[in-house]
């Protein structure tokens, strides 16, 4: 199903790390072999973020072959001096993305913002200039690069593939403010699931039918004010025709 606010786009780059981040506490670092749909709603919310609406991400398409090249690297070390580590990352990656936005109910404050045409207009303009912020692939040194697509156009190395499945995986992370579940509310939850790619594509759970999961911690979702950190709907509107 293709939504009237679906966004599509490409984002590649040379090297990407998406893990479970429990894995990443002992100092070293393995990437998973495919992007989670936290690190792909990372890359969305560099394009384009706001907190009145929720990206979904639909689903991924792999277009490069799956490589992973492991590095030397000298972390520093708390308090002082260096440490060393090996990290393995995904080499050569390049993903098509079909992606689509919802309002985030937990937010009534923001509700006279729920402006449908104006949201996907300017994602779609974020999507064409690159991004309004730096672009990463799992972790800050992975640089990623966005630039507009069609989803399904192109050969991908996995198209001819019937199914791959890559066993019990991190999904994502659900935080109080864009909670669905009624369990979840007000806590900070953790997702997983058991992903299959099909002739190259990952159609994605969406986060609150995801039935692995664990709750972290209790959570308080911090509003939004006019004129603390909400500019309010008629200046909202002018700030985004200037482009600040």
């Amino acid at each position: 199903m293709k939504y009237r606010n679906t966004v599509e786009f490409e984002v590649s780059g040379d090297y990407a790390l998406f893990s479970d981040p429990v894995t990443r506490a002992g100092g070293e670092k393995s990437s998973l072999l495919i992007p989670t749909y936290e690190g792909i709603k990372g890359v969305l919310h560099s394009v384009y973020w706001k907190p009145t609406i929720v990206w979904i991400i639909d689903k991924v398409r792999v277009m490069n072959p799956i490589q992973t090249e492991s590095k030397n690297i000298r972390p520093l070390k708390w308090p002082s001096g260096n440490d060393l580590a090996v990290y393995t990352y995904l080499k050569d990656v390049r993903y098509r993305v079909q992606a689509h936005f919802e309002w985030n109910y937990n937010r009534p404050e923001l509700e006279c913002d729920r402006n449908e045409n104006k949201h996907h207009n300017i994602a779609r303009r974020m999507i064409e200039r690159g991004g309004r912020r730096d672009i990463f692939l799992g972790t800050r040194e992975c640089q990623g690069y966005v630039e507009p697509c069609v989803f399904d156009e192109g050969e991908g190395f996995y198209d001819q593939i019937p199914e791959m499945a890559f066993g019990f995986m991190y999904h994502g992370i659900t935080y109080a403010d864009e909670a669905i579940n009624e369990e979840d509310k007000n806590k900070l939850t953790v997702r997983f699931w058991r992903p299959v790619m099909k002739k190259g594509v990952i159609e994605f759970t969406r986060p609150e039918n995801c039935t692995d999961i664990r709750h972290i911690r209790e959570m308080s979702i911090k509003p939004f004010g006019k004129g603390d950190n909400f500019i309010g709907a008629d200046e909202f509107e002018d700030s985004e025709v200037s482009g600040e």
